[in-house]
Protein backbone atom coordinates (compact mmCIF):
# COMPACT_ATOMS: atom_id res chain seq x y z
CA UNK A 1 0.00 0.00 0.00
CA UNK A 2 1.42 3.34 -1.26
CA UNK A 3 2.52 5.93 1.84
CA UNK A 4 0.06 7.88 2.34
CA UNK A 5 2.02 11.99 3.25
CA UNK A 6 -0.32 13.96 5.41
CA UNK A 7 0.32 17.21 6.70
CA UNK A 8 -0.65 18.27 10.79
CA UNK A 9 -0.92 21.66 12.10
CA UNK A 10 -0.60 22.58 15.40
CA UNK A 11 2.48 19.47 15.78
CA UNK A 12 4.17 20.31 18.66
CA UNK A 13 0.74 20.54 20.56
CA UNK A 14 -0.81 17.97 22.48
CA UNK A 15 -3.89 17.28 20.17
CA UNK A 16 -1.95 17.15 17.33
CA UNK A 17 0.67 14.26 19.00
CA UNK A 18 -2.06 12.40 20.06
CA UNK A 19 -3.09 12.15 16.37
CA UNK A 20 0.01 11.27 15.60
CA UNK A 21 0.52 8.72 17.81
CA UNK A 22 -2.78 7.42 17.02
CA UNK A 23 -1.20 7.04 13.49
CA UNK A 24 1.93 5.18 14.30
CA UNK A 25 -0.32 2.52 15.99
CA UNK A 26 -2.00 1.46 12.99
CA UNK A 27 -0.70 -1.40 10.37
CA UNK A 28 -0.26 1.31 7.69
CA UNK A 29 2.98 3.21 7.50
CA UNK A 30 2.73 7.27 6.82
CA UNK A 31 4.50 9.99 5.90
CA UNK A 32 3.72 12.96 8.65
CA UNK A 33 5.14 16.44 8.01
CA UNK A 34 4.41 18.60 11.03
CA UNK A 35 4.05 22.38 11.12
CA UNK A 36 3.51 24.74 13.71
CA UNK A 37 3.72 28.72 14.32
CA UNK A 38 5.91 27.80 17.54
CA UNK A 39 9.63 27.31 17.36
CA UNK A 40 9.49 26.20 20.55
CA UNK A 41 6.34 23.68 20.22
CA UNK A 42 7.87 22.82 16.62
CA UNK A 43 11.14 20.90 18.47
CA UNK A 44 8.56 18.49 20.11
CA UNK A 45 6.53 17.44 16.94
CA UNK A 46 6.41 13.33 16.35
CA UNK A 47 6.48 14.10 12.88
CA UNK A 48 9.42 12.96 9.89
CA UNK A 49 9.43 16.11 8.75
CA UNK A 50 9.17 19.62 10.87
CA UNK A 51 8.52 23.47 9.62
CA UNK A 52 7.92 26.64 11.11
CA UNK A 53 5.31 28.44 9.79
CA UNK A 54 3.26 31.74 10.71
CA UNK A 55 0.07 32.49 12.64
CA UNK A 56 -2.93 31.86 11.08
CA UNK A 57 -3.75 35.88 10.77
CA UNK A 58 -0.38 36.64 9.04
CA UNK A 59 -0.40 37.81 5.26
CA UNK A 60 1.59 34.78 4.70
CA UNK A 61 0.37 31.71 6.04
CA UNK A 62 -1.50 30.33 3.37
CA UNK A 63 1.26 31.15 1.01
CA UNK A 64 4.03 29.42 2.92
CA UNK A 65 1.02 26.13 3.70
CA UNK A 66 0.92 26.10 -0.09
CA UNK A 67 4.61 25.63 -0.45
CA UNK A 68 5.15 23.06 1.51
CA UNK A 69 2.42 21.49 0.42
CA UNK A 70 4.56 21.48 -2.83
CA UNK A 71 7.80 20.53 -1.41
CA UNK A 72 6.74 17.92 0.23
CA UNK A 73 4.33 16.53 -2.07
CA UNK A 74 1.66 15.99 0.73
CA UNK A 75 -1.30 14.87 -0.06
CA UNK A 76 -3.96 15.45 2.67
CA UNK A 77 -3.75 18.16 5.61
CA UNK A 78 -5.30 17.93 8.84
CA UNK A 79 -5.53 21.15 11.45
CA UNK A 80 -5.72 21.11 15.17
CA UNK A 81 -5.96 24.76 16.05
CA UNK A 82 -9.52 26.45 15.90
CA UNK A 83 -8.04 29.68 13.88
CA UNK A 84 -6.41 27.39 11.30
CA UNK A 85 -9.20 25.01 10.74
CA UNK A 86 -11.25 28.53 9.78
CA UNK A 87 -8.34 29.23 7.33
CA UNK A 88 -7.45 26.08 5.89
CA UNK A 89 -11.71 25.33 5.01
CA UNK A 90 -12.18 29.12 4.09
CA UNK A 91 -9.16 28.63 1.40
CA UNK A 92 -9.37 24.92 0.83
CA UNK A 93 -10.20 24.95 -3.01
CA UNK A 94 -6.75 26.47 -3.62
CA UNK A 95 -4.86 24.61 -1.24
CA UNK A 96 -4.35 21.72 -3.74
CA UNK A 97 -4.51 19.65 -0.94
CA UNK A 98 -7.38 16.77 0.18
CA UNK A 99 -9.44 17.83 3.62
CA UNK A 100 -11.98 16.24 4.91
CA UNK A 101 -13.87 19.08 6.97
CA UNK A 102 -17.76 19.91 7.19
CA UNK A 103 -18.82 23.24 5.12
CA UNK A 104 -17.34 26.52 6.13
CA UNK A 105 -20.52 27.79 6.94
CA UNK A 106 -20.82 24.87 9.71
CA UNK A 107 -17.32 25.79 10.72
CA UNK A 108 -18.22 29.80 10.90
CA UNK A 109 -21.57 28.73 13.04
CA UNK A 110 -19.65 26.56 15.52
CA UNK A 111 -16.68 28.73 16.05
CA UNK A 112 -19.74 31.27 17.43
CA UNK A 113 -21.02 30.56 20.11
CA UNK A 114 -23.65 32.90 20.45
CA UNK A 115 -24.95 31.78 16.81
CA UNK A 116 -24.73 28.50 17.80
CA UNK A 117 -27.18 28.84 20.85
CA UNK A 118 -29.66 30.93 18.74
CA UNK A 119 -29.66 27.85 16.64
CA UNK A 120 -30.34 25.19 18.97
CA UNK A 121 -32.75 27.65 21.42
CA UNK A 122 -34.40 27.43 17.70
CA UNK A 123 -34.74 23.79 17.65
CA UNK A 124 -35.98 23.81 21.03
CA UNK A 125 -33.27 22.07 22.20
CA UNK A 126 -31.90 22.53 25.97
CA UNK A 127 -29.29 24.85 26.23
CA UNK A 128 -28.46 27.46 29.13
CA UNK A 129 -30.04 30.93 28.62
CA UNK A 130 -27.54 33.27 27.16
CA UNK A 131 -27.50 36.92 26.04
CA UNK A 132 -24.99 39.34 24.64
CA UNK A 133 -23.29 41.71 26.77
CA UNK A 134 -22.66 45.33 24.99
CA UNK A 135 -22.46 47.24 28.01
CA UNK A 136 -22.96 47.81 31.69
CA UNK A 137 -26.79 47.64 31.36
CA UNK A 138 -26.66 44.18 29.49
CA UNK A 139 -24.44 43.05 32.64
CA UNK A 140 -26.88 44.11 35.04
CA UNK A 141 -29.78 43.03 33.55
CA UNK A 142 -27.75 39.11 32.86
CA UNK A 143 -26.93 38.96 36.93
CA UNK A 144 -30.55 39.74 37.13
CA UNK A 145 -32.35 37.12 34.70
CA UNK A 146 -29.75 34.42 34.91
CA UNK A 147 -29.13 33.94 38.39
CA UNK A 148 -26.54 34.60 41.18
CA UNK A 149 -23.56 33.24 39.35
CA UNK A 150 -23.45 33.59 35.54
CA UNK A 151 -20.32 32.64 33.10
CA UNK A 152 -18.99 35.05 30.59
CA UNK A 153 -17.55 33.56 27.84
CA UNK A 154 -15.96 34.98 24.97
CA UNK A 155 -18.16 34.50 21.36
CA UNK A 156 -15.68 33.23 19.56
CA UNK A 157 -12.05 31.95 21.50
CA UNK A 158 -10.53 29.23 19.56
CA UNK A 159 -10.92 26.88 22.24
CA UNK A 160 -9.25 26.11 25.74
CA UNK A 161 -11.58 28.25 27.66
CA UNK A 162 -10.09 31.02 26.94
CA UNK A 163 -11.62 34.08 28.66
CA UNK A 164 -14.23 32.17 30.11
CA UNK A 165 -15.00 32.91 33.73
CA UNK A 166 -17.89 32.20 36.49
CA UNK A 167 -18.69 34.39 39.08
CA UNK A 168 -21.38 35.48 41.36
CA UNK A 169 -20.46 39.45 41.51
CA UNK A 170 -20.96 42.38 39.17
CA UNK A 171 -17.70 44.27 39.86
CA UNK A 172 -16.32 41.51 39.57
CA UNK A 173 -17.54 40.30 36.22
CA UNK A 174 -17.41 43.90 35.48
CA UNK A 175 -13.82 43.99 35.87
CA UNK A 176 -13.00 41.05 34.21
CA UNK A 177 -14.78 42.07 30.80
CA UNK A 178 -13.14 45.41 30.41
CA UNK A 179 -10.25 44.13 31.28
CA UNK A 180 -10.60 41.22 28.25
CA UNK A 181 -12.08 43.89 26.11
CA UNK A 182 -15.23 42.09 25.78
CA UNK A 183 -17.69 44.44 25.84
CA UNK A 184 -19.62 43.31 22.66
CA UNK A 185 -17.55 40.12 22.01
CA UNK A 186 -19.16 37.98 25.10
CA UNK A 187 -21.77 36.57 26.15
CA UNK A 188 -23.66 35.75 29.58
CA UNK A 189 -24.85 32.55 30.69
CA UNK A 190 -26.64 31.02 33.29
CA UNK A 191 -24.55 28.47 35.36
CA UNK A 192 -25.76 24.65 35.06
CA UNK A 193 -23.54 22.60 37.32
CA UNK A 194 -19.52 21.42 37.06
CA UNK A 195 -20.70 17.91 35.51
CA UNK A 196 -20.05 17.85 31.33
CA UNK A 197 -19.72 15.39 28.49
CA UNK A 198 -18.50 15.15 25.42
CA UNK A 199 -19.67 13.49 22.16
CA UNK A 200 -16.96 12.93 19.94
CA UNK A 201 -18.41 11.87 16.46
CA UNK A 202 -16.88 11.25 12.73
CA UNK A 203 -19.37 11.66 10.13
CA UNK A 204 -19.48 10.90 6.15
CA UNK A 205 -21.96 12.61 3.75
CA UNK A 206 -24.41 12.78 6.49
CA UNK A 207 -24.34 9.40 7.38
CA UNK A 208 -23.12 8.87 11.00
CA UNK A 209 -19.79 6.40 10.84
CA UNK A 210 -18.65 6.26 15.07
CA UNK A 211 -19.34 8.15 17.80
CA UNK A 212 -18.05 7.89 21.75
CA UNK A 213 -18.76 9.47 24.57
CA UNK A 214 -16.51 10.95 27.30
CA UNK A 215 -17.40 11.90 30.47
CA UNK A 216 -14.69 14.61 31.73
CA UNK A 217 -13.88 14.16 35.85
CA UNK A 218 -11.79 17.16 36.28
CA UNK A 219 -9.95 19.68 34.25
CA UNK A 220 -5.93 20.04 34.89
CA UNK A 221 -4.37 22.83 36.12
CA UNK A 222 -8.01 24.36 36.71
CA UNK A 223 -6.41 26.23 39.80
CA UNK A 224 -4.51 28.18 37.19
CA UNK A 225 -7.51 29.62 35.25
CA UNK A 226 -9.79 31.93 37.15
CA UNK A 227 -13.13 30.08 35.74
CA UNK A 228 -11.43 26.79 36.74
CA UNK A 229 -11.77 26.06 32.89
CA UNK A 230 -8.69 24.79 31.13
CA UNK A 231 -9.79 23.21 27.84
CA UNK A 232 -6.81 20.53 29.45
CA UNK A 233 -8.77 17.03 30.45
CA UNK A 234 -7.24 15.57 33.52
CA UNK A 235 -8.88 12.43 34.07
CA UNK A 236 -11.60 11.15 31.21
CA UNK A 237 -14.16 8.16 31.55
CA UNK A 238 -15.80 6.34 28.55
CA UNK A 239 -19.63 6.77 28.94
CA UNK A 240 -22.80 5.41 27.05
CA UNK A 241 -25.36 7.16 27.31
CA UNK A 242 -28.59 7.17 25.48
CA UNK A 243 -29.80 10.53 26.17
CA UNK A 244 -26.36 12.00 24.83
CA UNK A 245 -26.54 10.60 22.20
CA UNK A 246 -30.21 11.65 21.10
CA UNK A 247 -29.14 15.66 22.04
CA UNK A 248 -25.63 15.27 20.74
CA UNK A 249 -26.96 14.46 17.27
CA UNK A 250 -29.85 17.10 17.46
CA UNK A 251 -27.47 19.59 18.01
CA UNK A 252 -25.60 18.26 15.03
CA UNK A 253 -28.45 18.23 12.59
CA UNK A 254 -29.97 21.62 13.94
CA UNK A 255 -26.35 23.48 12.53
CA UNK A 256 -25.87 21.20 10.22
CA UNK A 257 -28.33 18.65 8.29
CA UNK A 258 -25.20 17.38 6.20
CA UNK A 259 -22.13 16.63 8.63
CA UNK A 260 -18.98 15.93 7.18
CA UNK A 261 -15.98 15.06 9.11
CA UNK A 262 -15.52 15.33 12.97
CA UNK A 263 -18.07 16.92 15.61
CA UNK A 264 -17.34 17.02 19.12
CA UNK A 265 -20.11 18.20 21.14
CA UNK A 266 -19.80 19.77 24.79
CA UNK A 267 -22.31 19.04 27.04
CA UNK A 268 -22.90 20.36 30.22
CA UNK A 269 -25.79 18.57 32.76
CA UNK A 270 -28.29 21.23 34.16
CA UNK A 271 -29.68 20.52 37.56
CA UNK A 272 -32.64 18.30 36.50
CA UNK A 273 -29.81 15.88 35.13
CA UNK A 274 -30.45 16.75 31.49
CA UNK A 275 -27.25 17.51 29.13
CA UNK A 276 -27.19 20.81 27.57
CA UNK A 277 -25.02 21.47 24.21
CA UNK A 278 -22.92 24.11 24.96
CA UNK A 279 -20.28 24.34 22.13
CA UNK A 280 -19.42 21.92 19.07
CA UNK A 281 -15.57 22.07 18.42
CA UNK A 282 -15.85 21.48 14.86
CA UNK A 283 -13.17 19.88 12.49
CA UNK A 284 -10.75 18.59 14.98
CA UNK A 285 -10.33 16.04 18.30
CA UNK A 286 -10.31 16.58 21.42
CA UNK A 287 -7.13 16.36 23.22
CA UNK A 288 -7.14 12.84 24.92
CA UNK A 289 -8.43 11.27 21.66
CA UNK A 290 -5.42 8.78 22.28
CA UNK A 291 -7.67 7.07 25.06
CA UNK A 292 -9.91 6.15 22.54
CA UNK A 293 -7.40 4.70 20.17
CA UNK A 294 -5.62 2.88 23.33
CA UNK A 295 -9.31 1.42 23.92
CA UNK A 296 -9.21 0.21 20.76
CA UNK A 297 -11.11 2.68 18.95
CA UNK A 298 -8.69 4.49 16.34
CA UNK A 299 -10.75 7.80 15.49
CA UNK A 300 -7.91 9.43 13.33
CA UNK A 301 -7.18 6.00 11.26
CA UNK A 302 -10.64 6.28 10.50
CA UNK A 303 -11.22 9.72 9.46
CA UNK A 304 -7.96 9.41 7.73
CA UNK A 305 -9.27 6.42 5.53
CA UNK A 306 -12.34 8.29 4.83
CA UNK A 307 -10.87 11.03 3.63
CA UNK A 308 -8.76 8.72 1.27
CA UNK A 309 -12.16 7.28 0.10
CA UNK A 310 -10.75 3.59 1.73
CA UNK A 311 -12.45 1.19 3.34
CA UNK A 312 -12.71 1.68 6.50
CA UNK A 313 -11.53 -0.83 9.64
CA UNK A 314 -14.18 -3.01 11.11
CA UNK A 315 -16.75 -1.25 14.01
CA UNK A 316 -18.49 -3.66 16.06
CA UNK A 317 -20.86 -0.60 17.28
CA UNK A 318 -21.82 2.67 15.60
CA UNK A 319 -22.58 4.46 18.56
CA UNK A 320 -20.02 4.02 21.96
CA UNK A 321 -18.37 1.18 20.72
CA UNK A 322 -15.90 0.83 23.48
CA UNK A 323 -17.23 -0.65 27.25
CA UNK A 324 -17.77 1.94 29.67
CA UNK A 325 -15.71 3.01 32.76
CA UNK A 326 -12.56 2.75 31.04
CA UNK A 327 -10.70 6.21 32.64
CA UNK A 328 -7.96 8.00 30.84
CA UNK A 329 -5.56 9.26 33.71
CA UNK A 330 -2.89 11.98 32.28
CA UNK A 331 -0.71 14.99 33.18
CA UNK A 332 2.06 16.50 30.52
CA UNK A 333 1.63 14.18 27.82
CA UNK A 334 5.60 15.18 26.85
CA UNK A 335 8.82 13.49 27.98
CA UNK A 336 11.41 16.31 27.52
CA UNK A 337 12.81 16.76 24.30
CA UNK A 338 16.57 17.22 23.81
CA UNK A 339 17.30 19.85 21.13
CA UNK A 340 19.77 22.97 20.96
CA UNK A 341 19.07 26.61 20.21
CA UNK A 342 21.15 26.91 17.62
CA UNK A 343 18.13 24.19 15.63
CA UNK A 344 15.54 26.72 17.30
CA UNK A 345 17.06 29.68 15.77
CA UNK A 346 17.39 27.32 12.29
CA UNK A 347 13.83 27.18 11.71
CA UNK A 348 13.52 30.98 12.30
CA UNK A 349 15.88 31.48 9.44
CA UNK A 350 14.20 29.64 7.36
CA UNK A 351 10.72 31.33 7.80
CA UNK A 352 12.24 34.67 7.34
CA UNK A 353 13.75 33.15 4.00
CA UNK A 354 10.47 32.25 3.27
CA UNK A 355 8.93 35.57 3.73
CA UNK A 356 11.37 37.41 1.31
CA UNK A 357 10.94 34.84 -1.12
CA UNK A 358 6.94 34.86 -1.31
CA UNK A 359 7.27 38.95 -0.67
CA UNK A 360 9.74 38.81 -3.65
CA UNK A 361 7.58 36.76 -5.95
CA UNK A 362 4.41 38.96 -5.32
CA UNK A 363 5.94 42.10 -5.72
Amino acid sequence: MKEKRIIITGAGGSPSTNFVRSLRLTPEKFFLIGVDCNEYYLQRAETDLKFLIPTANDKYYLSILKQIIKETKAEFIYSQPDSEIFQISKYRDVLGIKTFLPSHKTIEVCHDKLESYKIWKKANIRVPQTVLIRDIPDLKKAFSNLGKTIWLRAIISHGGGKDSFCTDDFEVAKAWIKYCKGWGSFTASEYLTSDTVTWLSIWKDGKLVVAQGRKRLYWEFSNRAPSGVTGLTGTGVTVSDTLVDKIAQKAIFAIDNQPNGIFGVDLTYDKKGTPNPTEINIGRFFTTHLFFTKAGLNMPYIFVKLAFGEKIPRIKKKINPLPENLAWVRGMDFLPILTDLTKIKKTCKELKKRRNEIGYDTK
